[in-house]
């Protein structure tokens, strides 16, 4: 296969003063995405939604971290070992984060979410917004996911 190159442009970036990974405390975490001027036209009506996606960069990520095939869920060794794409571990090849947030409000090129969990300083390379279509009501898990969802959930580890 060949190697295609792609380039991403970011069209703008997170603000929250965290440095350091959070472990699920993200929720009620407020952050401030500023737009890059040449996109804030394209911002027109985003305030209509609730929620947004966010679809960011994690660029703190190591490069020697970017190979890894297989990892512990939240690098619990009480969970199986599962390949990285079965995992929302951010050490996989390309450091794509996505997110699901808040839309608190929106000021010109700011936008205020909550709910992001993403580091001070990453790059955001898209938005758009979350609609009744996006949601699947029952979705499939394997075990191990049902066990960290639920500790999660009750505010554990």
């Amino acid at each position: 296969m060949p190697d295609p190159e792609i380039t991403l442009e970011p069209i703008g970036i997170v603000r929250n003063g965290i440095a350091q990974p959070l472990k699920g405390g993200w929720r009620e975490i407020v952050s401030e995405i500023t737009i890059e001027e040449r996109w804030v036209e394209a911002l027109e009506g985003i305030e209509g939604f609730s929620h947004i996606i966010v679809l960011f960069w994690m660029h703190q990520l190591p490069p020697e971290q970017r190979g890894a095939t297989k990892t512990h869920p939240q690098g619990r060794h009480d969970l199986p070992l599962m390949g990285v794409f079965a995992t929302r571990s951010p050490c996989r090849p390309n450091p794509l984060g996505l997110a699901v947030v808040r839309l608190l409000e929106r000021r010109g090129k700011l936008l205020r979410v909550k709910g992001l969990d993403a580091l001070d300083g990453s790059p955001v390379l898209d938005i758009k917004p979350y609609t009744p279509g996006d949601r699947i009501a029952r979705p499939g898990v394997p075990p191990w996911f049902k066990k960290l969802w639920a500790e999660l959930q009750q505010g554990q580890p």
